[in-house]
């Protein structure tokens, strides 16, 4: 009994070239600038380790306060 050889033909695949994508503004409108800031870490969140939350809280506090979002 012979044995049949099989081939398998190669297909080609297309890949879609996206269009380059144009500068979007920062997620949610806002730029935040920190250049040339002198306050130091602890000076903006404090001395003791404090959660993630409140982390985010204390920062959008601080660049309120101080001016720093541009929209």
């Amino acid at each position: 009994m012979a044995i049949k050889k099989t081939t398998s033909t190669k297909r080609k695949t297309t890949t879609k070239k996206a269009a380059p994508k144009s500068k979007k503004p920062a997620f949610g409108g806002y730029a935040i600038n920190f250049a040339g800031r002198d306050e130091t870490v602890e000076q903006v969140f404090g001395k003791k380790p404090i959660a993630p939350s409140e982390m985010t809280k204390k920062i959008w506090a601080f660049v309120k306060s101080e001016g720093l979002a541009n929209r």
